[in-house]
């Protein structure tokens, strides 16, 4: 398999970016799965938040690996997806901003009844 690395020709700091790509592809792969258990669970098709959060760790660590190997295809392509994933998120934050604004404003308005 001459295209795989020969790990005894692999320097150290190339070993560990090779751990840190690696690292990056699991986190990346790991909200496929996670999304995929929460569907089950609910026997329906859900995308629970979690999957933005491995996107966007998985995302960063994939970037960052794409940039020290100066793959201008994997660049772009991991950081538009970055967008995405950062725009789901403030979404999501939005929206539980929004619900303990309502909380909020309905525990007030139980306060003050007599």
């Amino acid at each position: 398999m001459s295209w795989l690395y020969d790990v005894q020709s692999v320097s150290v700091v190339e070993k560990i970016w090779i751990t840190v790509g690696f690292s990056g592809q699991f986190l990346f792969s790991m909200r496929f799965l996670y999304q995929w258990f929460k569907s089950e669970q609910v026997k329906r098709s859900v995308v629970p938040e979690a999957f933005w959060y491995f996107s966007f760790m998985g995302g960063v660590i994939l970037l960052t690996y794409a940039i020290h190997r100066h793959d201008m295809v994997f660049i772009v392509g991991q950081a538009s997806g970055l967008l995405i994933y950062i725009r789901n998120i403030w979404l999501i934050w939005g929206e539980k901003r929004r619900q303990a604004k309502a909380l909020a404003k309905a525990l007030a308005g139980m306060t003050s009844c007599p």
